[in-house]
């Protein structure tokens, strides 16, 4: 992931201790640092990694002025005037550092495992993937199931209105009727549909933390966003909604950075309801959201861009590998000396950790046959449900026809 990327920048002012002035200038936000520029003549002034920050306090300087301050190692960076206000810049900031600080956690624990626990977290973050899939088609395949039983519905309510079209066309009273001396038809018994099911939980595709904001950036402020396979939730840090989007719902979703998106559903004759969501987990969200709002989902420039910097860490791997798990990362290294042993023992691959690798790609054969049955499932009910809606149409014209005599 690139360091340049620019995720977020502020004016404001910040206070030099060498010169003791405050100097107007631009705070920056990338994925890994912060930096500040002065106006006057481009000077960086500061310039340190996000996981060197011990504290991020709201303060205020001389009794006064609100400022933000950043305890960085043994040295406190003051900043003041920031627009819009001190509180989005705050959010923004302290969620940025502690995912960096989560993110870096993660990293260090994985270091403590060889190239095969790193190829088997690579097929296990694929299997994850396609498992979200075969939830999303699964989920899918209900609602054309739900769409086929509304269809049975309607087409048994019709043969229930060609009945008492046919009566009404030959009534029981016409001296000519065949049906004179009948008895009335006895109406057969109704089979009553089984209860529907209470609701299952519906399973959770993803839940990472955001910073939402409602119109102005004045409103920024910490939530979550949590997907599911129909749809969009957000909640407060109280765990209360504030904003719940279906699937169907979802007009439009654009993704201004691989770490910003809004969302937008349309009315007519009332305001349109849009948040902006900005995150350091969003480059996992967006590959979910592409796939459920695939026609929806629109990437500005600058996210194409920056199509690269949501890739995750094992793609360095494959890069420094050379593509293979056994591929020495520094082929200059002499494999008698003590680096080059050390470089093989990273490099080797266990018994163990094969045999899990062969388990993960068993699991993944399994489930791609599945989604390939399941996608032909859903063809063939495409086409019943193309069938269902001819021959109810062609039914519905015919007794509109009958109706029409009779008046």
């Amino acid at each position: 992931m690139s360091e340049d990327i620019r995720i977020h920048s502020w004016p404001c002012s910040y206070y030099l201790d060498s010169s003791k002035q405050w100097i107007p200038g631009k705070l920056s936000l990338t994925p890994v640092s912060i930096r500040f520029t002065a106006d006057k003549n481009g000077e960086l002034l500061v310039d340190f990694r996000l996981s060197g920050i011990s504290e991020i306090k709201k303060e205020f300087s001389h009794f006064v002025f609100s400022s933000l301050t950043i305890l960085e190692k043994s040295s406190k960076h003051w900043f003041s005037s920031l627009h819009p206000n001190r509180n989005v810049v705050f959010n923004i900031l302290e969620h940025f550092w502690r995912e960096q600080l989560l993110s870096e956690a993660g990293a260090g624990a994985a270091l403590e495992y060889g190239k095969g626990k790193e190829l088997t977290g690579m097929l296990e973050g694929s299997q994850k993937r396609l498992q979200d899939t075969a939830q999303v088609l699964h989920s899918q395949g209900e609602q054309f199931d739900s769409i086929m039983r509304g269809l049975h519905k309607i087409e048994g309510d019709m043969d229930v209105a060609d009945r008492l079209l046919t009566e009404l066309e030959s009534p029981s009273w016409w001296p000519f009727s065949i049906k004179l001396w009948k008895n009335p038809l006895e109406a057969k018994p109704k089979e009553n549909p089984a209860p529907p099911d209470p609701k299952i939980q519906e399973g959770i595709l993803l839940r990472i933390p955001v910073i939402i904001t409602h119109g102005p950036d004045s409103n920024a402020k910490p939530a979550k966003l949590t997907v599911f396979p129909s749809g969009l939730e957000i909640r407060d840090c109280n765990s209360q909604l504030l904003q719940r989007f279906q699937s169907r719902d979802v007009d439009e979703i654009r993704v201004h950075t691989p770490y910003e998106i809004s969302i937008r559903q349309r009315f007519i004759g009332k305001p349109d309801i849009s948040c902006r969501l900005l995150a350091a987990r969003m480059p996992e969200a967006i590959p979910i959201l592409e796939m459920q709002f695939s026609r929806k989902i629109q990437f500005l420039e600058d996210a194409l861009g920056f199509a690269g910097a949501g890739k995750s860490p094992q793609g360095d791997f494959w890069r420094a590998g050379g593509g293979f798990p056994g591929a020495a990362a520094n082929p200059g290294i002499p494999a008698g000396s003590s680096e080059g042993q050390e470089q093989q023992q990273l490099t080797k691959v266990s018994q163990e950790e094969v045999k899990e690798i062969r388990e993960i790609l068993q699991q993944l054969k399994g489930l791609a046959l599945e989604t390939e049955a399941e996608l032909e499932r859903q063809d063939e009910a495409l086409d019943s449900i193309g069938s269902s809606v001819d021959r109810a149409t062609l039914g519905i014209e015919r007794q509109n026809r009958r109706m029409r005599r009779l008046t």
